[in-house]
């Protein structure tokens, strides 16, 4: 192993495991702000309880994903010295708007929401919520920003050997960041759902505070099914962008090696990236890459032969990944359509909630090889086509990376355990039988 390698795994390490707090944050702050308007709106004390149980998880998991997330910021500097001193007048002033604006915003009404109960009215406290949901999904927004430059830089120029902001308009409206942020933002509202309507299916089964978790449920529902459907229609389109701007990305999710018109779309591959071929082909159907990359099934596609072998990605694993998040988001929508004709008489459908109950870990699977699909995709470039990966890390000794890598993964291992004991412990413990005062 050397600094690249270990570099590599660190980030990785530490950009995954806070990935499983960030989306939860982003979706659950926006049902628990529905529910809490629906308190204010109604009086009704079922959704002053719901606001009070799922926001108590959503404090324990934005807490989690705050303590994991500093990290991230400081390897810039560590691991990747000379990334942040090429790019960091563009990549620096994006992350500084979002720590200095959207988190502060974001931390700052938290606060409010937390302590603010017998302060404010009812209205003025999900006024407050909703303010903690923008903030949240702002903060993703601007980081989004940032990384999409990374997958598509724009509005730049280098100039004395570094990259510096021409237009900053270009950075802030680059179509790649846009679809990258519409696309992940829909896949947390998603995994948001599906663990209020995991969680919910439990309570029903067992026939317990079954008002409650109905009402759960349904809000939950509706909420991942248009997010299902949209991320459906939007990962389309963001498939097209990334075969126009990103073309070897493309043929490693496709396992694609020759260029050929009339690309076919190949349901399972098994890629061996030596050979430079798949050695397992199953279910072809002729012409459909080149219609769904180009919007013409004569549309010519660019094989991975066709690209210096020191720029391909790895093949296998984006193929798998890409196909496995493919096959998760149909798998979504489809659950929860199915869900809107049952939502009536949930009850009545144990097998269904049974199901919803098992899927609490798909949409958190899926997130992460949305990842991987974005940022192994992208290799060997750090900031595509401008600068690679190799070149970005810093001048320090593997045992300092190393050490710093074991630190990471203890502290983490434990982190997450503190975190699911708290949150699994609070859904056990269930909601409160009344809320006497607000």
């Amino acid at each position: 192993m050397d600094v690249l390698l270990l570099s590599r795994l660190q980030f990785a390490a530490a950009t995954m495991f806070h990935f499983l707090f960030v989306p939860l944050t982003l979706g659950l702050s926006i049902i628990v702000a529905w529910m809490e308007t629906q308190w204010s709106r109604t009086g009704d004390e079922t959704y002053l309880r719901m606001t009070k149980f799922w926001g108590k998880i959503f404090m324990i998991n934005f807490a989690l994903g705050v303590v994991t997330g500093i990290t991230l910021e400081f390897q810039f500097g560590t691991n990747w010295s000379r990334y942040s001193a090429y790019v960091g007048d563009i990549f620096g002033s994006l992350l500084a708007i979002e720590a200095s604006a959207a988190f502060f915003l974001e931390s700052t009404m938290m606060g409010v929401w937390i302590f603010g109960w017998k302060k404010l009215s009812a209205k003025a406290h999900a006024t407050v919520m909703w303010l903690v949901a923008f903030a949240s999904s702002l903060s993703a927004i601007w980081i989004l920003t940032a990384n999409g430059w990374m997958q598509h830089p724009v509005g730049y120029t280098i100039r004395d050997g570094r990259a510096e902001v021409t237009s900053f308009w270009n950075v802030v409206t680059n179509p790649f960041a846009v679809l990258e942020i519409l696309h992940t933002l829909s896949g947390a509202y998603i995994l948001s759902a599906f663990f209020v309507m995991g969680v919910s299916a439990w309570y029903l089964l067992k026939d317990r505070h079954v008002e409650f978790f109905t009402r759960s449920f349904r809000i939950a529902l509706v909420f991942g099914c248009v997010f299902s459907l949209f991320s459906v229609v939007e990962g389309d389109i963001h498939g097209a962008d990334v075969a126009k701007n990103q073309p070897a990305k493309l043929a490693a999710m496709e396992a694609h090696w020759e260029t050929q018109r009339r690309a076919p779309l190949i349901l399972f591959a098994w890629p061996d990236q030596e050979k430079e071929k798949n050695v397992i082909e199953i279910g072809k159907i002729p012409g459909m890459v080149s219609l769904l990359a180009y919007r013409d099934i004569d549309a010519e596609v660019k094989g991975m032969k066709d690209f210096p072998k020191d720029e391909r990605p790895p093949v296998l694993l984006i193929s798998f990944a890409f196909k496995g998040m493919v096959g998760l988001g149909f798998y979504f929508a489809l659950v929860t359509l199915v869900g809107l004709f049952l939502r009536k008489r949930l009850m009545s459908h144990p097998l269904y909630l049974k199901l919803m109950m098992f899927s609490i870990p798909l949409p958190y699977l899926a997130n992460e090889l949305g990842w991987v699909v974005s940022e192994v995709g992208r290799q060997p470039w750090i900031v595509y086509g401008l600068m690679k990966t190799a070149d970005a890390v810093s001048p320090i000794a593997i045992s300092q990376v190393a050490t710093t890598l074991a630190a990471f993964v203890l502290v983490y291992g434990t982190l997450g355990l503190v975190g699911a004991f708290l949150v699994i412990r609070h859904i056990r413990k269930g909601p409160e039988l009344q809320t006497a005062e607000a």
